[in-house]
């Protein structure tokens, strides 16, 4: 059979993949014609979801799997038989890799891609969660601890950068609270899990992995283009310090406290009698008490002086820290029993998870437009500082005093930073703000892009910064 001879050109011209500056960027494609005819508007909350469906749904099971493996590995190590400074120890090192993931992952995503990089980190992180079953000496618990951080720090630069840039100004507000109301609910309702395994064995583990697994499905079959690259890091912690004191030792109070808690808790209900199933619930209490207050508490910070709620939400969490400690006797007592614990958690969270955003909504109503996106970065990583220490310093005084140490150690750090914010407002009266709070996490360096001031007080414009080089050759 004859067949016609193959020029060059149709041998050559299939082998030709567009480089990156061929393709359209990510907020470009709405503006092309074919995406305005394969796409009709929608309006509302419909359109905020077909925005980030995907990645909203690869970032839900990714939060399930994170919040079961905060519950299941304090309880996997105190069923081991180590100590409470072991295990702060290791918890500290999730501090410790979540500021290296927010620095180093950035960079990776400029030379892969979102996709590619989301891929690669997901695999790693259900790699780690399976090699948690096999680690027995503490460094090893260390270092996946550690490894793990910097994976997750990294899996949620990819998903709130791709968040970002799906949104534009019309919808932005919309897109963000969807994306936060979703995995604050992954997050909230993922210790219930612990109840379908034993943390002696290795289900739990494997049902983590299989969970992180499943984050990459709709990801990578998303048809959506992908996100600009990531920015890199710029950090102005002496500047904001000197402008915005109180935002500054507030994200590092908070890191010191809110990571020492959520590492802990599981193990402080272990100590004082509970099951746990019964334990897990302290940290669901914490995570829901935030999810009802944060929007009250900000909803407020936007009428007023920021520092007087950022000092009223350090002084009611010391109050808490007070209230935990006295239902923790009557328990001891057997006068109640762990319903007062969980309550009194709950009012915990909700005043201490609160804080953090407050600080960023503060510290962006007074540094300079373009110092906001350097502003968040550097509460982040204020923030990561404080996680660093906290675990090892709260269980060290808890090793010494008890499990209540925990919350003494808490205690102590909210009162005195309540005692020096409100000093601050003595010595510098502020105007109150005048709105643009939003409930930022802190999960990864791609939350400043998140927040709608780092774009409306740009111009608004969603194309007004420069264009970023392409991947393979990173600024």
């Amino acid at each position: 059979m004859h067949r016609p001879p193959l020029s060059r050109e149709s041998v050559i011209r299939p082998m030709i993949r567009p480089t990156p500056a061929d393709t359209p960027r990510f907020h470009d494609s709405a503006d092309s014609p074919e995406a305005t005819a394969a796409a009709p508007p929608l309006s509302g909350i419909g359109s905020a979801f077909a925005v980030i469906w995907s990645i909203t749904a690869g970032a839900t099971f990714l939060q399930i799997a994170n919040g079961l493996l905060q519950i299941l590995l304090p309880l996997r190590m105190d069923a081991a038989g180590m100590s409470i400074g072991e295990i702060g120890l290791v918890a500290s090192g999730y501090g410790l890799g979540f500021a290296a993931g927010c620095m180093l992952v950035p960079l990776l995503v400029r030379h892969v891609g979102h996709i590619r990089a989301f891929a690669s980190l997901a695999a790693i992180s259900a790699v780690v969660a399976l090699g948690f079953t096999q680690a027995e000496e503490l460094w090893s618990w260390i270092f996946l601890r550690t490894l793990s951080g910097m994976v997750l720090a990294g899996l949620f630069t990819v998903i709130d950068g791709w968040v970002s840039a799906g949104a534009t100004a019309a919808n932005r507000g919309r897109v963000v609270s969807l994306y936060m109301l979703c995995t604050k609910i992954a997050l909230m309702l993922s210790p219930l899990a612990i109840s379908l395994g034993s943390i002696e064995t290795d289900g739990l583990f494997m049902a983590i992995a299989a969970l992180m697994c499943l984050a990459l499905i709709p990801v990578s079959a998303t048809l959506s283009r992908e996100p600009p690259a990531p920015r890199t890091i710029s950090l102005i912690i002496p500047t904001l310090f000197r402008k915005a004191p109180s935002a500054v030792t507030g994200a590092f109070a908070v890191g010191l406290m809110n990571s020492s808690v959520i590492a802990i808790a599981p193990v402080y209900g272990i100590q004082m009698g509970l099951d746990a199933t019964e334990a897990a619930l302290l940290f669901l209490a914490l995570q829901a008490g935030s999810l009802i207050l944060q929007w009250p508490m900000g909803w407020l910070s936007d009428r007023t002086d920021r520092r007087r709620v950022i000092a009223g939400l350090f002084a009611g969490t010391a109050l808490a820290c007070i209230g935990i400690v006295t239902a923790s006797h009557v328990i001891a007592s057997h006068v109640a029993l762990a319903p007062a614990l969980i309550i009194a958690f709950a009012l915990w969270g909700g005043m201490a998870l609160c804080i953090y955003a407050v600080c960023i909504a503060h510290a962006c109503d007074i540094v300079e437009a373009d110092m906001i996106v350097p502003a968040i970065s550097s509460l982040l990583v204020c923030w990561a500082a404080g996680g660093m220490f906290g675990p090892f310093l709260a269980t060290t005084l808890m090793a010494a005093m008890g499990p209540q140490g925990l919350f003494v150690f808490c205690g102590l750090i909210a009162t005195t930073l309540a005692g020096f914010v409100t000093w601050r407002i003595r010595a510098r009266e502020r105007s109150p703000a005048q709105g643009g709070f939003v409930n930022l996490p802190a999960t990864s360096a791609g939350t400043a892009e998140l927040s709608p001031r780092a774009h409306e007080d740009s111009g608004g414009a969603e194309d007004s910064t420069p264009p970023d080089p392409p991947p393979a050759k990173p600024a």
